[in-house]
């Protein structure tokens, strides 16, 4: 027999010592932690599952012991940092997949504070549950594409569902965002992204820090979905909610690339956790294939078996190889490239996405029972091929990046 035990990270080249204790506690918490609480959270209302006394509180709170400071991650060499937060991620969604959005997605409006280089921002969002509120009920998609790059030119965008005025020293936001905001019932930042009226016309836009705690600002009812349940979403409303100007990320003068940088920087994220999700169904897959005996032998002994379970690991590696690649390029490169952030999104969802449904077909009968983990994960790789983009859209914006207007 030449069966090898991998590492956690597979085929990845050996973990130095600051990588492999990250590894091993955030392991230790998605186990220990997120994973009983995951099947709870999963079988609660949506409504339930932000109650106090809920099990998320408990997980948000221990999360913070895990010492995954954006900060303290800045101060590391850029390879250094991607990697860890690649390792994290990977990790926290193999544990469960909606609660490692939930703990991500809080530190969303650090990470785009650090982007927009508003250090008073970092400082101010570091250590708050925060979320990112871009979508709209009546422009998802729209949203993502502040340069047109997908727009058919007899369209009409029509009017956004949330806009913002300058007016003196304060910006003053009325409107709603969609229900798709994650983290957005239990958030106290949010990461605003909208269009800006001026002259009674809007147009793409600004991005700011938004307090939730702010007068005008209200909440709608947390969504309920089929996967990621273990992440709030939910509508954000503002009625002349004035912030200050301080809290500006980007203008109109640079937020289309602002927008384009902060997909640059969300779509690896999704990545990493879909290959969490890819990992955990295929280990769960190929420990049943050991004990469950059909044809009078366990059925790992059968040929096609086999095959099923070697496509599920090559997926899983060649979804991490690519996202680790990705991130690794965008952190060093002069400008990142969503072509790449793209491929890696849409690779590592498209790959959770078989890899769990090979996992249900094994399980066979048992696969679809809430008894087993698997149809909980293929509820969960199924969402996230919709999370911070349909797959369809980041693939038509990141191809627009091939267009060389030297060879029309």
């Amino acid at each position: 027999m030449d069966y090898m035990q991998l590492p956690l990270s597979g085929l990845e080249a050996p973990l130095n010592e600051m990588e492999q204790m990250i590894q091993d506690n955030v392991h230790h918490f998605a186990l220990n932690v997120m994973r009983p609480a995951g099947v709870e959270l999963d079988r609660l209302s949506a409504d339930e599952a932000v109650a106090p006394g809920s099990p998320l509180w408990k997980v948000l709170e221990k999360a913070n012991e895990l010492g995954l400071s954006m900060t303290a991650m800045a101060e590391l060499p850029p390879l250094d940092r991607v990697k860890l937060f690649a390792i994290a991620s990977e990790e926290l969604a193999w544990g469960d997949a909606g609660l490692a959005g939930s703990i991500l997605v809080n530190h969303f409006p650090v990470i785009y504070s650090m982007l927009a280089g508003n250090m008073e921002m970092v400082h101010y969002c570091e250590g708050k549950l925060g979320c990112w509120g871009i979508t709209e009920s009546e422009h998802g998609s729209d949203m993502l594409d502040a340069n047109a790059a997908v727009a058919s030119p007899a369209g009409s965008y029509g009017r956004p569902s949330c806009v913002a005025r300058i007016v003196g020293d304060k910006i003053i936001v009325n409107g709603q965002k969609a229900a798709w905001i994650s983290g957005a019932v239990t958030a106290e930042v949010c990461a605003l992204y909208c269009h800006l009226e001026e002259g009674g016309k809007t147009r793409p836009g600004v991005a700011l820090i938004v307090p939730l705690d702010l007068p005008g600002v209200s909440r709608g009812k947390p969504l309920d979905k089929i996967g990621f349940r273990g992440m709030n979403q939910g509508e954000l409303y503002f009625d002349n909610v004035e912030v200050p100007m301080a809290n500006l990320l980007a203008g109109p003068d640079t937020y289309q690339d602002f927008v384009y940088r902060t997909l640059c920087e969300a779509n690896p994220h999704v990545a990493a956790t879909s290959v969490g999700i890819a990992r955990a169904a295929f280990e769960h897959a190929l420990e049943y294939a050991h004990h469950r005996k059909q044809g009078g032998v366990a059925i790992i002994q059968h040929t096609g078996m086999r095959l099923r379970l070697f496509e599920m690991f090559r997926k899983v590696e060649a979804a991490r190889a690519l996202t680790r690649r990705v991130m690794a390029f965008n952190t060093t490169a002069p400008r990142p490239s969503l072509l790449a952030s793209a491929a890696a999104k849409v690779t590592a969802t498209q790959a959770a996405f078989e890899v769990a449904s090979e996992a249900v077909q094994i399980f066979g009968g048992n696969g679809v029972t809430r008894e087993y983990p698997v149809e909980k994960l293929f509820r969960d790789a199924r969402s996230s091929m919709i999370a911070d983009g349909l797959n369809e859209i980041l693939g038509m914006k990141g191809g627009s990046d091939l267009i060389n207007p030297d060879w029309l």
